[in-house]
């Protein structure tokens, strides 16, 4: 097995890294924040702390042959990924990853309101948030031409899974769009996203994508309710968008003004994944614990 690099030592990236632990690989972890890196050590991580933010705060990182996962996030603001430049900053002949995986998202394709969105659909970001994501992998795009790595990018749907429901936010009283205004959305449970991740890695082309996501239609309303319903918490006050743009946060609202039905026939066939959780009634089924309140 080679050696695997994790950029973004998070919940999914400690989740790969485990389960490529398991099967007797040597994983080293990058992560933001110091204190992560005892426990991810005591996990059988070779991990260190750097900061992408700041390039005279980033060690050096030994790449050269690797398969490395990039999970970092964007910095906030900006069209640009200016964490990325830093990384790609140290790639060179002699420090060149065999094949990297990056995780981007779906956001990259604006509003498609409903067409069905496919890997060969056109970008057209509409929010900063977005376009740090099309400089990201256009960044890596450039870089694997120009030193022969191989890339696969993952442009993955919302997340959702345990630790990461909307509990705090239901219970705060927050509310949804009324369901005929709702714009679709897609999402992926975790533990299928970390299946997907390694699938990536094993049996991705140079140059492929892939949409990630359940296939399942619905709307960021129809989720939160479900998980209202699983919690048996109170349903959430349903709203216009002309009340929304009073009552919501500007990220809030980006997000509800985006509408995408993803196609995820690519990720099932190609990389043979079988989802354990293809339904948001299923997924939420395997949350039940973190649901009993």
């Amino acid at each position: 097995m080679n050696e695997v690099t994790i950029i973004g030592c998070g919940d999914i990236g400690r989740r790969v890294g485990k389960e490529l632990i398991a099967q007797g690989g040597k994983v080293t972890a990058l992560v933001h924040h110091p204190e992560k890196v005892g426990p991810l050590q005591d996990e059988g991580f070779f991990a260190r702390a750097g900061n992408l933010d700041s390039p005279e705060n980033l060690p050096q990182i030994q790449l050269h042959g690797h398969q490395v996962f990039y999970l970092v996030p964007p910095q906030g603001g900006g069209k640009s990924d200016y964490r990325m430049l830093n990384f790609c900053r140290g790639l060179s002949a002699e420090n060149c990853p065999a094949r990297l995986v990056y995780i981007s998202t779906s956001g990259v394709y604006g509003d498609c309101g409903e067409t069905l969105v496919t890997e060969h659909s056109p970008l057209n970001p509409q929010t900063a948030r977005a376009q740090r994501r099309v400089s990201a992998e256009c960044q890596l795009r450039e870089q694997s031409e120009r030193l022969g790595f191989e890339l696969i990018i993952l442009r993955v749907t919302g997340i959702y899974g345990p630790g990461r429901l909307p509990i705090a936010r239901l219970m705060q009283g927050f509310p949804v769009l009324k369901a005929k205004e709702g714009a679709c959305t897609n999402r992926i449970h975790s533990a299928d996203l970390v299946r997907i991740c390694l699938a990536a890695m094993a049996k991705g082309e140079d140059g492929d994508i892939f949409n990630v996501c359940d296939g399942e239609r619905s709307t960021m309303s129809d989720y939160f309710m479900a998980v209202a319903r699983f919690a048996g918490l109170p349903q959430p006050r349903q709203i216009t968008m002309a009340e929304a743009e009073s009552e919501m946060n500007p990220l809030m609202l980006s997000y509800l003004r985006e509408s995408r039905r993803m196609d995820n026939r690519l990720m099932l066939e190609k990389l043979g994944i079988e989802l354990l959780y293809p339904s948001l009634e299923a997924g939420l089924a395997a949350c039940q614990q973190e649901l009993d309140l």
